[in-house]
């Protein structure tokens, strides 16, 4: 069994696929190409955002903006502590503070209150300046923005919406990556939305803020590749990853309709014996992981050994929390984050893809079902 079965969709859509990226081949235009240009319309689209700006992953998407609105040394970043590393590690390369915030256990999200506590701290402190929240919307579900926005027009802060694992999910009508002021997503394989390989892109409403990503993107080019008006990086993406996200994209909706099928046949059996994700009514999630909450490190390794012995994958997302990477030694604040230490130690996430069979997940309930009886006893 595949913790996310990318060989099976493939399979699947292989004609599609295959076509797409031979006319790149055929075509040669490897770098920001056609397909480049036809992804950034059809994503902005889908999101409904004004602006699409692709780049080489979703690392640089956020470092590129952060870079747009000029974050530097003195400056306060405010981080969920329950993230993979790079939420983090683009405000230290910008030479920015990160703040790390802790989590709602329910949703895995930033905590709304810990994060206006922590930005008042910071301001009576008055050793950094606030500037930007980052919003990310893990395993799927969309951060709570209602009050995420009223946080940051309170004290006049960015809002950058990390979506990474975000895409495709929705509160109401509206889609991730559609909440921030500038929003970003990855294209990593096992992502919502993947590609075959690294991807990355940027989302906004700001004319101005495109025109200086786009710049950004390609080494601060003004009017040509051979024009540098400003410092940026190399960060583009290649015609054929956008070529195969073209495909995706297509049937991206069916594929997270299935995902839900199979959250919901998951909770079903599991919910009266381990904490089951929790779905904030009015949201849609896109499923990146399916995560659940076990009693203890000890029973969940139990639970992981007995899987394994079945076959069957599972992952922990993430076993050490923000603050307790050595990178940051001496480098972030906010350190008192009990959720995310508890949650860090007793979470783990289950196969999620589209192409699970019914049977398949009643095997692993069945399984988990087993192990914490036999414990109980």
């Amino acid at each position: 069994m595949e913790f996310r079965d990318l060989k099976k969709q493939y399979y699947t859509h292989k004609r599609d696929i295959d076509q797409a990226i031979e006319s790149v081949l055929l075509n040669t235009d490897f770098i920001m190409g056609d397909a480049v240009k036809k992804l950034e319309t059809a994503l902005a689209e889908y999101v409904g955002k004004k602006h699409c700006i692709t780049c080489g992953n979703g690392t640089d998407a956020l470092q590129l903006a952060l870079m747009t609105w000029e974050i530097g040394k003195g400056d306060a970043v405010f981080v969920p502590d329950f993230t993979f590393f790079s939420s983090g590690e683009v405000v230290s390369l910008c030479g920015a503070t990160p703040v790390f915030v802790d989590i709602s256990k329910d949703t895995f999200n930033i905590d709304p209150d810990d994060l206006e506590s922590a930005i008042e701290k910071c301001i009576s402190e008055g050793e950094l300046k606030p500037r930007v929240i980052v919003a990310v919307d893990l395993f799927g579900q969309p951060a709570d923005y209602d009050r995420i926005r009223r946080i940051a027009d309170k004290y006049n802060l960015y809002v950058l919406e990390d979506g990474a694992q975000g895409f495709g999910g929705r509160i109401g009508d509206k889609a991730a990556c559609s909440f921030g002021d500038i929003a970003t997503t990855s294209f990593f394989p096992a992502k919502p939305l993947g590609c075959y390989g690294d991807g990355g892109a940027v989302f906004t409403d700001n004319d101005a803020w495109a025109e200086l990503l786009r710049s950004l993107r390609v080494h601060g080019k003004g009017t040509d590749k051979y024009d540098n008006i400003r410092i940026g990086m190399n960060s583009r993406l290649d015609t054929i990853q956008a070529a195969v996200l073209n495909v995706k994209l297509k049937f991206l909706e069916e594929e997270i309709e299935a995902c839900n099928r199979v959250a919901a046949q998951y909770t079903a059996g599991l919910k009266n014996i381990v904490e089951t994700p929790v779905i904030t009514e009015g949201m849609r999630s896109s499923w990146a992981q399916y995560t659940i909450l076990l009693k203890s490190s000890e029973e969940r390794e139990l639970v992981m050994g007995k899987l394994k012995e079945a076959g069957i994958p599972s992952a922990v997302y993430y076993k050490k929390p923000m603050h307790k990477q050595a990178a940051f030694n001496n480098k972030c604040q906010g350190k008192n984050c009990l959720k995310t230490e508890e949650i860090s130690q007793t979470c783990l996430s289950l196969p999620m893809h589209a192409y699970l069979e019914e049977d398949e997940v009643s095997n692993i309930n069945c399984i988990i079902r087993k192990v914490l009886y036999d414990i109980q006893l």
